[in-house]
């Protein structure tokens, strides 16, 4: 799905620029360095699952060419799934990658199918994570049954040498709810 160029695009801030601060139970998800897919599987008592909703090669956006380290308007990988838990969608994930490091990476993102790539990256010990960043993220940018404002967002850089995977992760409502948490 293309995403509306906004003219006031989200500012992404670490946790020590984040202000005002979230509740802590928000802040502990948005920033906690863990494997998000471990933390829901264990929050949904192994009622986890990923669909994918689209993928292949798109022009990224602006901000995304920036962690990236890309120009603007360069094509990447881009992969949106939600993340379920007992098949509700609790978190959707845009996950991308620059095609001009990802060809001959040796990654092929094509075939993760319904398998996490936040698992792959994290069994993964050639890949080191960047610092996480948050945000509200824009409605325009969410699938259409989940489009709402100010949902939290958090987003981090995979590296292996020159390649990047950005991975954001959005928490839609009825994650706080199966969490028990006031967002």
């Amino acid at each position: 799905m293309p995403h509306a160029a906004l003219a006031h695009p989200p500012r992404w801030l670490t946790n020590a620029q984040l202000h005002p601060q979230p509740p802590a139970g928000v802040r502990d998800w948005l920033f906690n360095e863990d494997s998000l897919t471990r933390r829901l599987t264990a929050l949904s008592n192994d009622g986890f699952s990923v669909t994918p909703l689209q993928e292949g090669w798109q022009r990224l956006r602006n901000d995304e060419c920036a962690a990236l380290g890309v120009a603007d308007g360069s094509q990447g990988w881009v992969r949106e799934v939600y993340l379920r838990g007992h098949g509700q969608p609790w978190v959707f994930a845009r996950s991308v990658a620059a095609r001009s490091v990802l060809e001959g990476s040796g990654l092929n993102l094509a075939e993760l199918g319904s398998r996490s790539l936040g698992e792959l990256l994290f069994s993964d010990r050639a890949f080191d994570r960047g610092e996480l960043q948050a945000c509200c993220y824009p409605a325009a940018w969410l699938p259409d049954e989940v489009r709402e404002e100010r949902l939290w967002a958090r987003r981090s850089c995979f590296s292996r040498g020159a390649l990047g995977v950005l991975v954001a992760e959005v928490f839609l409502p009825a994650f706080w709810q199966a969490a028990a948490i006031d967002a």
